[in-house]
């Protein structure tokens, strides 16, 4: 591998990494990235330049290193891992097991953990060819989050969450008045009234990341309504538009995780989905996400500003890449 391809995954790696290790030091860091702390530097040197379009203050990834601990000021989105495919999860489920059956391995209980948090990540029913994501929006529903949403029903308090928003690829912290545990289309979701939304709103439990039951009521406004779910949670609109997807067997999850019209397996292991979207920008992120996973079959548009926009990343990545001396 090439030392540019071995820094890009780093560089997309490293801004997560530093989210969950606040003022770590450079040198910590570099450890376990397997550098020396001269090349982090250059590294977080090119992060300085990378962000959001506009490029300008407040859309460029801001972080602090000039001394010895590294602080991330604002993250610009890149604020989860990179997500493992199926063949990359199973081979390193595979490399991990024979570590942990290994004699002299100085922390075995670590072994374990990172083995139960993968193999909880991919579970037991998921078909082949499933894109892990060890995010905790993608890991399932847990247990400690659904008894807590429970106890919080029952006794009529508010809860506080930090929640994923499939729409906004974003988590963000709410305070919500809960309302009503259901189970729709075999996920289970909490209905309550949110305090920032303003509205009442359904949150899948799978999507709750944290979840804190306060020692207030739950107190919805008297307008607050129940949603009608008799036909479904996902009501189709004539004013949403329609894309036409056909998925790589890596990018099936796409048709179970998301609500989608119609998905046909064809003959050579791909699916065709038909998928509804009311924000093209929150679809092309989702499309970009899968790279060669996925083609736009329909409409027109969607597949030409899927390509423009890859093109630009991949321009801005080289030319980056390029200017740095790595």
């Amino acid at each position: 591998m090439t030392a540019s391809n071995e820094r890009l995954p780093r560089l997309l790696a490293l801004v997560p990494y530093l989210l969950n290790r606040p003022a770590i030091t450079v040198k910590e860091a570099a450890a376990d990235f397997g550098i020396t702390p001269k090349q982090l530097r250059k590294d977080l040197e090119l992060l300085w330049m990378c962000g959001l379009p506009g490029y300008g203050p407040g859309d460029l990834i801001d972080l602090s290193f000039e001394g010895e601990t590294i602080t991330v000021s604002f993250d610009a989105g890149m604020n989860r891992p990179l997500r493992l495919t199926a063949a990359e999860a199973a081979s390193l489920l595979v490399a991990l097991r024979a570590l942990a059956d290994t004699p002299g391995v100085v922390d075995t209980d670590a072994v374990q953990r990172a083995l139960a948090k993968i193999e909880s990540a991919v579970g037991k029913a998921q078909p082949a060819g499933m894109v892990v994501g060890l995010g905790a929006f993608e890991r399932g529903e847990t247990a400690e989050v659904r008894a807590a949403v429970q106890d919080a029903v029952k006794r009529e308090r508010a809860v506080r969450i930090r929640y994923y928003s499939q729409s906004h690829d974003a988590m963000s912290d709410r305070v919500v008045d809960p309302m009503r545990l259901l189970l729709v289309e075999g996920r289970g979701y909490l209905e309550a009234w949110c305090r920032s939304a303003l509205g009442v709103r359904l949150f899948r439990l799978d999507r709750i990341d944290d979840v804190e039951v306060l020692d207030e009521p739950s107190s919805p406004p008297p307008h607050a309504r129940l949603t009608d779910t008799s036909e479904g949670l996902f009501q189709p609109r004539d004013d949403q538009k329609i894309a036409v997807l056909l998925l790589e067997p890596d990018a099936h999850w796409v048709a179970e995780y998301y609500p989608v019209d119609h998905a046909a397996e064809l003959s050579d292991g791909r699916t065709r989905v038909l998928m509804r979207y009311d924000d093209p920008s929150w679809m092309v992120r989702l499309l970009l996400g899968l790279g060669g996973d996925v083609h736009v079959e329909q409409p027109a548009e969607l597949a030409d500003e899927v390509t423009r926009q890859a093109r630009e990343a991949l321009m801005r990545a080289d030319h980056l890449l390029s200017t740095q001396d790595v």
